[in-house]
């Protein structure tokens, strides 16, 4: 089956469907996106990523182009139109077109609006085994809690793990203190068996699967901390993780050429990821978004 995507209000096919050469995500990644998985039929955390998609915009001092009922009735048309079950569905919000200039276009340019679906298997298999972290220089813009698209340093990060056969990379700063990976948060859990993951004030993406996860650990009574830690304390760590819309919860058994614990996926991010579906949002595409 072709796949469909929604741009500024027309389903096309995926092949065919384009934005203007002089659309500013194009010329400026001057746009924001989100991420939504599609579970077994079910959007998750769909509140969490259009409130963060409303922040990012405003930020940018983008106009918000749809209601959120508007927003909620394509997403699900264009998850229908691809017969995702299991998979992803991809937000993009540009400032819009103009001529290309780097000050923002006068009023009344409409932002550009793109919707994709696909399928995606869960990442089963992988979080069974645990993946490896590689480490590389943060040498990104203060505003990474804006979900832009100007993703080009993320983009050589995650080249490098993949170069490395690495399933992520993880930033750290010139003073040693792990930030994110370069698609998803890091965490550690502690000798003591405390959760860690950096405060969300700056520095890092406030992660819609971090939040769940905090939520998680306050419900089951698992210890947790919002702070920084370092490379050091993350070597020494008895457990390490990245969370996001896809890959969950992914246990980390490697970073750079240190073992994380006993190499093997430790015992609070297997239950985390275990019990994360039964403590996220979860939506029937065929509800519509209510305001």
């Amino acid at each position: 089956m072709s796949r469909i995507a929604y741009v500024n209000g027309q389903y096309e096919l995926h092949a065919d469907a384009f934005v203007h050469v002089e659309d500013r995500g194009y010329q400026f990644a001057d746009a924001v996106y989100e991420v939504c998985e599609i579970r077994n039929g079910l959007i998750v955390d769909e509140t969490g990523h259009m409130d963060r998609l409303g922040r990012s915009l405003s930020e940018l001092e983008i106009v918000n182009p749809m209601s959120r009922q508007a927003f909620g009735l394509v997403l699900r048309e264009v998850v229908r139109r691809n017969l995702v079950k299991d998979g992803i569905v991809y937000i993009q919000v540009s400032r819009g077109v103009s001529p290309r200039n780097h000050a923002f276009p006068p009023a009344g340019v409409r932002p550009s609006v793109v919707l994709t679906a696909k399928h995606m298997k869960p990442k089963n298999a992988a979080a069974q085994k645990g993946g490896k972290a590689v480490t590389v220089p943060e040498n990104r813009w203060e505003r990474v809690d804006i979900k832009t698209v100007g993703l080009l340093s993320n983009c050589i990060a995650k080249e490098k793990a993949t170069q490395e056969g690495a399933y992520e990379a993880w930033y750290v700063t010139d003073d040693g203190m792990v930030t994110e990976g370069s698609s998803s948060n890091a965490w550690i859990v502690t000798k003591d068996g405390v959760l860690v993951t950096r405060q969300a004030t700056g520095g890092i993406l406030k992660g819609i699967t971090r939040g769940v996860v905090l939520r998680m650990c306050k419900q089951m009574g698992q210890r947790f901390e919002e702070r920084a830690f370092s490379l050091e304390e993350a070597f020494e760590a008895r457990e390490a993780f990245v969370t996001s819309a896809t890959s969950i919860v992914m246990p980390i058994v490697q970073i750079d050429d240190r073992v994380i614990g006993n190499g093997h996926p430790g015992n609070t991010s297997i239950e985390l990821r275990k019990a994360f579906h039964s403590h996220a949002e979860l939506v029937p595409l065929h509800q519509p978004w209510q305001i």
